[in-house]
């Protein structure tokens, strides 16, 4: 391949409180809707690459399902919230090299059930903390919104980071979200909504933390000659990189300050031959408001320590200087993992986002985070081909 590799389909079920389909139909749904809307027969897939948590072996028994035989790439993946620009990344290297021409990556989950808090979909049984794990549980971090809450503490206390300065971004993605017909979550709020929102692990307001949802998302990626010659418009990837800082949650560590989205974004603007002053779009991985900040950041989009003036500034919402999240992101919009960013930067990429479209969408950046800050990908997509 000498051409590049581009995404040549999306596929989305329907999300958020979907009932009634175990993650495998509803992954196998979503890689059936995403050859469709690429103009493809499942057939014409030799490659496909799971996101964990279909449970049993999910490759291959999601490769039976879809009928598919003969496969040249079949792998499950997991880095959290960074596995869907991972596969993304892997399924372009596969392509490239000639180990296969068309691969399937998707990511399915069924947390919510039927008259339960969402709060339950990720409750951990206490008998899990055992050992010196345990010593954390025994001082209150039971849960990742505690950590979470720790990291941004950190942030705050370093460089003077305020809670209405993350409850600006709660409130430009919920703008972006008014604009997005299928995120769950659709109300403007304001700043004061964010502060009167119950406090879920201080300083994380409910209004800081993401959504939970049920569904599926599926991409194909492919040569970029290959895709021009299908249905839909290709959304060409020029560049990706990971980061997997490793910090230990102890004093003198980076933890909270510094997130692989240094090492991660470097890699992927070096690759496309760019620099944070050319991106025009970007789509963060925002499990948390903080998520968000410090991925700019890191991505050099603004000084370390002045995300939170940069996003009270107004430029991540409708009319700023940095469009981000502009579908409502996993704080609105709904919760698939990486491939809530990734999704929305395949919208935005074909000019298909209608009242929430973007001025101008020629670079776009997708970041996606995993574990507690352990693992970064980030990737470059273009609706034009890479110059070479």
């Amino acid at each position: 391949m000498t051409g590049g590799t581009a995404i040549a389909g999306l596929g989305m079920t329907e999300l958020g409180r979907v009932y009634g389909r175990s993650p495998r139909r509803l992954a196998a749904d979503a890689v059936r809707l995403a050859a469709a809307d690429a103009g493809l027969a499942l057939g014409d897939l030799d490659g496909l690459l799971v996101s964990h948590g279909l449970g049993g072996s999910p490759g291959i028994e999601l490769a039976d399902t879809l009928g598919l035989r003969d496969l040249r790439l079949l792998s499950q993946l997991n880095a959290f919230g960074a596995t869907a620009g991972a596969m993304v990344s892997y399924a372009a290297m596969s392509v490239l090299s000639g180990a296969a021409t068309t691969v399937a990556c998707v990511f399915a989950d069924a947390p919510l059930k039927p008259e339960q808090p969402a709060g339950a979909a990720y409750h951990r049984d206490a008998r899990e903390w055992y050992g010196f794990g345990g010593m954390t549980a025994a001082l209150g971090l039971r849960s990742v919104n505690a950590f979470y809450a720790l990291a941004a503490q950190r942030h705050m206390a370093r460089y003077g980071t305020t809670s209405e300065q993350l409850g600006a971004i709660a409130v430009s993605t919920r703008e972006w979200a008014a604009r997005n017909p299928l995120a769950q979550l659709r109300e403007p709020i304001t700043i004061a909504d964010h502060q009167a929102s119950r406090w879920v692990a201080e300083p994380l307001h409910l209004l800081d933390c993401c959504l939970v949802s049920n569904g599926a998302v599926a991409v194909i990626v492919t040569g970029a000659d290959r895709a021009r010659d299908l249905a839909r418009p290709p959304v060409h990837i020029w560049g990706w990189g990971q980061g997997h800082p490793g910090h230990r949650k102890e004093r003198g560590s980076g933890f909270g300050l510094a997130t692989g989205a240094a090492a991660s974004g470097a890699a992927a603007m070096r690759m496309a031959g760019i620099a944070p002053s050319d991106v025009e779009v970007c789509q963060l991985y925002d499990c948390y408001t903080y998520t968000v900040l410090v991925s700019l950041e890191d991505y050099g989009f603004c000084a370390k320590g002045e995300g939170g003036a940069f996003a009270a500034s107004g430029a991540l919402g409708p009319g700023g200087s940095l469009p981000t999240n502009t579908g409502g992101g996993q704080l609105s919009a709904y919760y698939m993992w990486g491939m809530t960013p990734l999704s929305e930067a395949v919208v935005q990429a074909r000019g298909d986002g209608g009242e929430r479209q973007a001025p101008s969408s020629e670079v776009i950046l997708v970041s996606g985070n995993g574990g507690i800050l352990d693992h970064h990908c980030t990737l470059i997509v273009s609706p034009r081909a890479k110059e070479r």
